[in-house]
């Protein structure tokens, strides 16, 4: 008699290279239903742009991107916080009341943001590549490396497209009064406020027709507002690693 060999499964458990692969690139969000948000948690959100559009820093193209954030910056239970805007995605800094608030802000905000843009390069279709991507910040650590990470993105990317002691422009750091070093050297800030101001971007459902002061809302939650003022200040020349 001859003993026989034992066969083994080559299917079904975890493997390395098994599941779904991504379309495109890189894999998108995950398609699951979304976690319960607790109103006390802000959330770091991110929106990619489709490959093959302009880059969202050319200055017209920001300008409207701006005014589509300002526009849209608080509804439905939602506030944008803060903001940058890169070369193909977009950070926000946000507060929201539930789920449902967060999923129709953002929602909002992308459909603003995808008309202005395609106003502006006169094209049709998509803007966005695939759902947005939306982590809750629980910590005042967690909040001031959010903070650094966003405000500061474009010297993670573009190390040199901003001179040192200057805020990114296309940002909402020039709004930001965390920074290590006096107002008052944190350069190009008081020029950014102003040239916005010069927009007269006008809230939506506004009784009067005057010009919005920010781009931004102030924070309201603990966290955003006296939680991360007790982590160690960072500095406007500051490089965030990733996240």
């Amino acid at each position: 008699m001859r003993q026989r060999a034992f066969q083994f499964r080559t299917w079904g458990g975890a493997r390395a290279g098994a599941g779904r692969k991504p379309r495109g690139a890189r894999a998108g969000a995950s398609h699951l239903r979304r976690p319960m948000h607790c109103r006390h948690h802000p959330l770091h959100v991110t929106l990619r742009a489709r490959q093959g559009l302009s880059t969202l820093r050319k200055h017209e193209v920001f300008l409207e991107v701006r005014r589509a954030l300002a526009a849209g910056r608080e509804r439905f239970g939602f506030r944008l916080v803060h903001f940058s805007v890169q070369r193909d995605h977009l950070h926000l800094l946000a507060e929201a009341a539930d789920r449902r608030a967060l999923s129709r802000g953002v929602q909002g905000l992308a459909i603003r943001l995808a008309r202005a843009i395609n106003r502006r390069l006169r094209r049709r279709g998509k803007v966005f590549a695939a759902r947005y991507h939306a982590r809750a910040l629980k910590t005042p650590r967690a909040v001031r490396w959010a903070l650094r990470y966003v405000l500061l993105n474009v010297r993670k990317h573009e190390r040199d497209a901003v001179p040192f002691g200057f805020v990114d422009s296309c940002s909402s750091a020039a709004w930001f009064d965390g920074f290590a070093r006096p107002r008052e050297l944190v350069f190009g800030a008081r020029e950014c406020r102003a040239a916005f101001r010069a927009q007269a971007v006008i809230a939506p459902g506004a009784a009067s027709r005057s010009p919005l002061a920010s781009p931004v809302v102030a924070a309201r939650t603990w966290l955003l507002t006296v939680g991360q003022s007790r982590m160690a200040p960072f500095d406007v020349d500051d490089a965030p690693g990733a996240q």
